[in-house]
């Protein structure tokens, strides 16, 4: 019997010594962790970048790559200056059905800014309630793209802002018959004068004048923004934590990066489907060049959460699961890699930047949480009154 006593005395000894190891253990690690968080806080706090660590780049994308931080100042082009009469005019044009084929579509029927200057659907539809084929992109900081639309078909905002009024599935208006009916509204000839010094209205008038409001449509300073200047208790640990993941083990900052948080470059992440009904080609069906089959534009994440759904095909509703695809290297079905287009056989080259990143549920919600800082509050800005 004492020996049996003994050995339960023992074995007693031994499991509370080793309980009191693991809660020593545990403790210790979450001491460490958050002694890591507190000296991250600092770092990103200090408004000082060259203090940040390191960010884990591919050797691809260093030769493009700028440090995430603000916004710059907006720089309108030479041959387009900014004046109020003119961005008053673009936010007029903006907002004025007549310009469409059926005089029942505006830009602003897409790029909504209650909904985040989109239309928070899979693709928008235009006339006739035909669907296109995109996602609408959000105008929101769209003066900082060098390129606009998924596939960077127009270079400039001027060029952008006629094509959704002559597109068949969108405003199905011709350029020069949406001129004549806006000239023949007298109460658009003050406001064309006050813009540009005469009462004449042109296609590229017309053009430049919304491009100018375009431009003016710009993000307030984020949460994000105000974390990096100095707010340093704003972030929560696990804001914090986001922060670094994005720009270490996730690979995010390799291709969204500069205070745009976008690189404004082309990138394959293998969801142009190929050979199947929802194929879409992307930058190749501008370039013609087979290195850019199922490229599309890197978008901004500011606005982020505000401008779903995601993807060129509206495809994702949470951005849980966009980050999870990008956890797994968005593995792309062998059947979907290849295609044959007015007879030419194509073949989708997805990034190798994509690869399995082994991101823990933990550290998915924490990029998540981040991603939300870079967003602000819906605007709310009065509808123009439309000249008769």
């Amino acid at each position: 019997m004492k020996n049996v006593l003994s050995w339960v005395l023992v074995l007693f000894l031994t499991v509370s010594l080793l309980n009191n190891c693991l809660s020593n253990q545990v403790q210790k690690d979450i001491e460490q962790k958050k002694s890591f968080i507190t000296k991250l806080r600092q770092l990103y706090a200090s408004g000082d970048t060259s203090k940040w660590p390191v960010p884990m780049l591919d050797e691809e994308t260093k030769p493009y790559f700028s440090e995430i931080g603000h916004l710059p100042e907006i720089e309108f082009p030479k041959d387009n200056p900014y004046s109020s009469e003119k961005a008053l005019l673009g936010k007029t044009l903006f907002y004025d059905p007549r310009l469409s084929g059926s005089n029942q579509i505006a830009c602003a029927s897409c790029h909504d800014p209650e909904l985040g200057w989109c239309d928070n659907r899979m693709v928008s539809f235009g006339h006739d309630r035909q669907l296109g084929t995109r996602n609408a992109m959000s105008i929101l900081n769209s003066a900082y793209a060098t390129s606009l639309f998924w596939d960077g078909r127009a270079a400039s905002l001027e060029e952008q802002s006629q094509m959704p009024i002559q597109d068949q599935r969108e405003m199905s208006e011709h350029i020069e018959m949406a001129v004549g009916k806006i000239a023949k509204i007298k109460g658009y000839e003050i406001l064309f004068e006050k813009a540009f010094g005469d009462k004449k209205i042109t296609k590229e008038k017309i053009t430049k004048a919304i491009a100018t409001f375009e431009r003016t449509i710009k993000s307030s300073p984020s949460k994000f923004d105000r974390f990096i200047d100095g707010e340093t208790n704003l972030f929560s640990d696990d804001e914090v934590m986001g922060l670094h993941l994005f720009r270490t083990k996730a690979q995010c900052v390799n291709c969204h990066n500069s205070g745009y948080f976008s690189n404004n470059r082309f990138e394959n992440i293998g969801t142009s489907l190929l050979g199947s009904e929802q194929e879409d080609l992307g930058r190749y069906l501008v370039t013609k060049n087979s290195e850019d089959v199922g490229k599309f534009r890197v978008p901004s994440l500011r606005e982020v959460v505000r401008t779903g759904p995601w993807m060129h095909n509206g495809i994702f509703t949470s951005l849980a699961d966009v980050i999870q695809i990008y956890n797994k290297g968005n593995p792309e079905p062998y059947k979907n890699r290849t295609t044959v287009h007015n007879g030419i056989t194509l073949t989708s080259e997805k990034s190798d930047m994509l690869r399995l990143l082994d991101l823990t549920e933990e550290e998915v919600l924490q990029l998540e949480k981040f991603l939300g800082t870079l967003s602000t509050k819906n605007q709310r800005i009065s509808p123009p009154v439309l000249p008769q």
